[in-house]
C-alpha cells in the first residue's frame, strides 16, 4: 500500500484535484482516500513558512507516508517560464532569512556565519531535492521562498542577482525543509500564475495556473 501526502497551502489551489479524489477514490475512516493500492490524504497547511513548516511536521510525526507532494502557485523570475507552466522545484532557499544591513543591502544567516553552509538539510546554503519525477518531465527550477513577495523594481533586481532563483513562493523551503529532516521523499510542483515585476494583478493568471496545477497533481498520483 502506497501512502501519499498531498499538501497545499490553500484550497483554492488544488480544489479540482480534490473533487476528483473525493469522486474517484473510497474515503477512509483515517481520512485518506484509497483506490488500487494507493491512499492519498491532503493537508491544507496555510500560507506562508510558519504555518508550513508547524502543520506539515505535527502530521509527519504522527502519520507515516511514503511520498509528500507540495502543489501551488508561484510567482515566476525567469520570463521565458509561461504564465501558467507546470515546474518542478529541485533547489530551495530562504530569501529573507537574515539581516539589512545599513546601505540597504542583505545578508543572509550563512552569510552571517549564524548557520553553516551544510548544516543539515542544507548543501552550501541550498536545500536540494534528488526526488524526480521522470514520467511528466516538468522543467526543473530552483526556487526563492519569502515572507514578502517582491513588488518593486530594485527589489526585485537585487533579490534575483542575489539568489538566481527562477521562481518565488512562500512555503518551498519550509516544504523541504520538513520533508528532509522527517527523511520523506517529497516533490514540489508550481504553477506560474505570474511574473516577479512591479506589482500589477491584471498580469496575473491565477485561473490558468490553478487548472494547469491540478491537471499534472492527479497525473503525478498515478505514476
Amino acid at each position: 500500500m502506497k501512502k501519499i501526502l498531498i499538501t497545499a497551502a490553500t484550497m483554492l489551489e488544488i480544489q479540482a484535484f480534490y473533487e476528483q479524489i473525493q469522486m474517484n477514490f473510497e474515503q477512509l475512516e483515517s481520512g485518506f482516500f484509497e483506490r488500487d493500492g494507493v491512499q492519498v490524504r491532503v493537508l491544507l497547511t496555510g500560507i506562508g513558512i510558519l504555518p508550513t513548516g508547524v502543520h506539515l511536521t505535527r502530521f509527519l510525526m504522527c502519520q507515516q507516508v511514503d511520498w509528500v507532494i507540495n502543489a501551488g502557485i508561484a510567482g515566476a523570475f525567469d520570463k521565458k517560464l509561461n504564465i501558467g507552466e507546470v515546474v518542478e522545484v529541485g533547489e530551495e532557499q530562504f530569501g529573507d532569512f537574515g539581516a539589512q544591513e545599513r546601505d540597504g543591502g542583505f545578508v543572509d544567516v550563512f552569510e552571517m556565519k549564524l548557520m553553516e553552509n551544510d548544516e543539515f538539510p542544507f548543501k552550501n546554503s541550498i536545500l536540494h531535492n534528488k526526488n524526480i519525477v521522470h514520467s511528466l518531465a516538468l522543467k526543473r527550477v530552483k526556487g526563492l521562498t519569502v515572507n514578502k513577495v517582491h513588488g518593486e523594481a530594485d527589489a526585485i533586481d537585487f533579490i534575483r542577482k542575489k539568489y538566481q532563483a527562477d521562481i518565488e513562493t512562500m512555503e518551498g523551503a519550509a516544504f523541504f525543509y520538513a520533508c528532509q529532516f522527517q527523511k520523506i521523499p517529497c516533490t514540489q510542483i508550481r504553477a506560474i500564475s505570474n511574473y516577479v515585476e512591479p506589482r500589477n494583478r491584471e498580469n496575473w493568471d491565477i485561473p490558468l495556473a490553478v487548472k494547469n496545477l491540478n491537471e499534472v497533481l492527479w497525473k503525478l498520483i498515478q505514476c
